[in-house]
Parts: C-alpha cells; structure tokens; sequence
C-alpha cells in the first residue's frame, strides 16, 4: 500500500489517470475544468453547498488535479503554463500521447501534434478549441450520481439530461490534424493545412467534420486562405489499398459514397469566439466573400435546389451561441444561405434531399405501376383449366410450361392438377377395367375352345 501510494502521491486511480489521458490524448492541451467537464460531467453538480464558485470549482476538480498530479509524477504530462483566466494547463509529453493512443485505440500518426506554443500566452487558442469540442459533444450526467445532492443541483443535472443530444462522444473527436497536400499523413509537405478538430460521429449524422477556431484576433484573408489548403488537400488523390484511385481523405475516414450527381468535399464549420477586438459577425462575412469560390453551388432549376459539385460546405457560428445551444439549435450559417440552421441542415442539403426524395417515390411509383401492368398482362396469360375452367397456380403453369426436349411433360397440360389428378386416375381405372375384361374374354375363350374336346370324346365312346 506504501509503495502504490509512494508511485501515485495524488492518491488518483487508474481510472481518473485514464480520464485525464484520454481527454489530453485528444484536446492536447487542457484544464482540470475542461477534463472534469468531459469525463465526469456530473461533478458539475456537486459541492454545490460551498461558499464560493471558486471553492465549487477547487472541489469538483481536485480528483482530476491530482491524477494529472500523479501522471506528471510518472513522465507522461506536464504543467503548460497557466491561462488569462489563471487556470493550470495540463499537457502530455511524448510518452504521454503514445499512453493515451493506447488508451483511445488509436494509431500513433492518428493522435494528431501539439499546438503551437500551446503552454504560452495563456493558450487562448487551445481554449477555444475545447470549448467548442465540449459545446458539441454536450456531456450529460449520470443522474444516479447526483442522488442524494440538494434540489437544485438535481433539477439542473436533470435538464442537462434532458436537454438535446450533442454529437459523438470524446473518441469522436481529433485535434491538430494534419492534412498533407503533399508529403504522407506522418510528414506532410510545408503549406498543408492542419485542421483544429476533425469529427467523425455517423451515428449522429456526422460522418466527417472539420473545425476551425478562431478567436476574432486573425485577418479574414489568412482565414480565407486556409481553404485554398483545404481544397488541394481534398482534391489529392492517391491509391486505396484495393488499387482504386480516390480522394486522400477517403483513405482515412470512411463517409457516404459519392452520388452520382454531385461530389461535394467535407464540410468545414468555422467558430468564431469573440476574444480579439475584431467582430466575429464582419469575420464571418468577410471569410464568406474571399471564399465564394469555394462553396458557392450552382442553382438546379429543375429540381430547385443547388447542386455543389466540387464545392466545400462552409458552415459559422460564435463559440457562445454554440455554448448556449448546442448543435441542434438554429445558430450555424451557412455560406450562401439567408437563415440560420441546426448544424445538420447546415452542413447538408435538405432542398436537394427533398428534391431526391421525391425523384426516388416517383421512379418507385412508376417501378410499381410498371410491375403492375406486367403482372396484369402476364395474368391475361394464365391457362385455364379445360375441365373446371380454374385458372392455372404458378406451380401448374411453371409445370405445363417446359421448354426442353430433357424435361419431363405432363399427361394433362390442358388440366389443373387437380383435374389432372382425376384424369389420371380415370385412365388408370379404365386401363384397368380393360385388362380385366382382357382377361375374362381371355378365359371365355379358353373355356369354350376347351367344350367341344370333351364333347368329341364322349360321343366317341358311347358309340363303341
């Protein structure tokens, strides 16, 4: 007992170690906050007698402070400086991450890299990028675990719990991951992008998203820029392991096949937090006039929806409307769109769905009547029995119907079966009844060549 606690001062479990991994295996860089917020959400609603936020704070974190504690004692994480708000920062060392791709199954080229200088000026990038991850994810507590907590901190987990879903779970997320234009996945080319955070959630209709965070501190045209990298990355192609040629990306993550109409890149969702002097609504504009040439769709009069082919989906909000109504609310704009949308509508096409969706009931209407008519022709067809006048099963017509010389022909292909049956065995009983007769004129026969013998003897002998 001496020595385990001697190897973990902290007095941490391996499961809040592995919590503490896990959350810096994917965010890089985070706070005891933000690593209780995602692993254990329902701390969140303890300790709720304290005196002060601060002291709320101290004692909801402190388990996950003395795990990070404790795996900085073992060489796997380190203190990363402290952020504006005068938070900890946690970071993994190189061991650390290769701990924590264990931990997430994940390979070593998958964990993505550490942000730059990501333990200095207060890591106010960093921080915006895991709030967005929490805000989307939207971490929902164990109600059995806040039994027992004053009302109000039950109501409160009661309606995080009842509140919509977010989307995917932490191992649905990546950060700092590279996107080569040149190079491989592990040493991309200078000039490749390399997006905040990469989504992979299809069970949440998430099949693939990028994310970029910005802190309202950068120029709309560095912005912009960024998806001219995002584009080559898209448009590179190379050989899959079964020998076909298709985007890289493709390679990596799995998402819906290419119709046959369009083929649209991922979608990319730009969340602007107003942290810089900059305003996140003229940002969002500016981007969306120096990117026009990337998303802009082209108008399907016929169908009335807009079809982009070749295009990037580029989607923005702000980090507190996101915070405040997670991805289900009406707060994301699409580039090229009037109104704001839940993210999936954003990121989607609901004009062309619909328009499809009603393309598809019509070519299966049109399949149904066509099946229809082949069905009433093809009944037109069906024999009829010559005896009862009943319409042949498919089993009898399948029957009567042989075509090659090896099959075996029915006795009867004017019958039903049944008729047939009734037939046959008519012709049995009269093959019968004509061997029987056969026979008994057979035996007449005989018997009458047989009388006049014994008569011829008889009168012979009485004559002598």
């Amino acid at each position: 007992m001496a020595g385990k606690r001697k190897a973990n001062e902290a007095g941490s479990s391996n499961g809040l170690r592995g919590d503490v991994l896990s959350v810096l295996g994917v965010l890089k860089v985070a706070t005891a906050d933000q690593i209780q917020r995602l692993a254990s959400p329902h701390l969140s609603y303890r300790h709720t007698l304290k005196e002060t936020p601060a002291k709320r704070k101290e004692a909801r974190t402190a388990s996950h402070r003395g795990a990070a504690n404790d795996l900085r004692r073992h060489g796997l994480a380190v203190d990363g400086g402290r952020t504006r708000g005068n938070e900890e920062v946690r970071i993994l060392t190189a061991a650390g991450l290769a701990a924590a791709a264990i931990d997430l199954d994940r390979e070593p080229e998958e964990m993505g890299g550490m942000p730059k200088s990501a333990g200095r000026s207060g890591a106010s990038h960093p921080m915006t990028v895991n709030e967005t991850v929490i805000a989307l994810i939207r971490p929902k507590p164990d109600l059995d675990l806040v039994a027992g907590e004053p009302a109000e901190a039950v109501a409160a987990a009661q309606a995080a719990a009842d509140a919509p879903d977010g989307i995917g779970t932490l191992t649905s997320y990546a950060t700092e991951v590279a996107l080569p234009v040149k190079g491989t996945w592990k040493n991309p080319a200078v000039g490749s992008a390399r997006a905040d955070v990469v989504v992979t959630a299809p069970g949440d209709g998430v099949p693939l998203l990028f994310i970029e965070a910005d802190n309202c501190t950068e120029e709309a045209v560095l912005i912009a820029a960024k998806f001219d990298k995002y584009a080559r990355f898209f448009q590179r192609k190379e050989k899959d392991t079964d020998g076909i040629e298709k985007p890289m990306w493709r390679t990596r993550w799995s998402a819906p096949a290419w119709e046959g109409y369009e083929r649209v890149h991922p979608p990319v969702l730009l969340v602007f937090n107003q942290v810089g002097k900059r305003s996140a609504k003229k940002q969002m504009e500016a981007v969306a006039a120096l990117t026009r040439h990337h998303w802009k769709g082209r108008w399907d009069r016929e169908d009335g929806y807009h079809s982009y082919d070749g295009c990037i989906p580029i989607v923005a909000t702000t980090l507190d409307r996101l915070i405040e109504h997670g991805p289900s609310g009406p707060v994301f704009w699409r580039f090229g769109r009037k109104e704001f949308q839940p993210l999936l509508d954003a990121i989607g096409n609901p004009r062309r769905d619909a328009a499809l969706a009603l393309r598809r009931q019509a070519a299966r209407e049109e399949q149904q009547r066509r099946e229809e008519r082949e069905a009433a022709a093809r009944e037109a067809r069906r024999p009829v029995c010559a005896d009862c006048g009943a319409k042949f099963t498919d089993a009898r017509w399948k029957a009567v119907d042989v075509r090659g010389w090896d099959q075996s022909r029915e006795s009867h292909p004017q019958l039903c079966e049944d008729c047939q049956g009734r037939a046959v065995a008519a012709r049995k009983q009269a093959e019968a009844d004509e061997r029987e007769r056969q026979e008994q004129e057979r035996l007449r026969e005989q018997a009458q060549e047989a009388a006049p013998q014994k008569a011829g003897g008889w009168r012979s002998r009485f004559r002598a």
